[in-house]
């Protein structure tokens, strides 16, 4: 008898509230805190990342390496870009964004980058691991 009410009584009860309440409160949530998404892949002998940064020239991204720490930056400047503009609705964000990697066991001497098509792409080679060296130690 209930799957025959029109849906807009069946929607009307507290916890629906709550959920539509919260959906429209935190709508923009994701977007306004986007974050930059990436995929790494093993490719035997090196690991390939891959971020998605659209939007961004190559001047705008910044990568550094502190000890086994990797950051990857990017920054847009808008401040050229508003000065004429009179907008009715903003949705491209403007701002910056950055994500750190662990690179221990990755030979940072040799990490290359490349950026096309708004997708960056680090070559991490992998480090040798290291043998370790047996020997005998006499007891004195």
């Amino acid at each position: 008898m209930f799957d025959l009410m029109p849906f807009d009584r069946k929607t009307r009860n507290l916890t629906n509230y709550f959920d539509n309440f919260e959906k429209a409160f935190f709508s923009d949530f994701p977007s306004m805190f986007s974050e930059m998404r990436t995929d790494i892949l093993d490719k035997g002998d090196h690991f390939l990342l891959q971020a998605d940064l659209p939007g961004f020239t190559k001047e705008d991204i910044h990568i550094s390496l502190n000890g086994d720490t990797l950051t990857v930056s990017a920054e847009h400047n808008d401040e050229k870009e508003e000065k004429d503009n009179s907008f009715i609705r903003r949705e491209r964000r403007y701002g910056s964004f950055a994500r750190s990697y662990d690179v221990s066991g990755i030979d940072t001497q040799d990490i290359s980058a490349a950026y096309n098509n708004g997708v960056l792409e680090l070559r991490l080679p992998k480090a040798n691991p290291q043998t370790s060296q047996q020997r005998q130690i006499d007891i004195q």
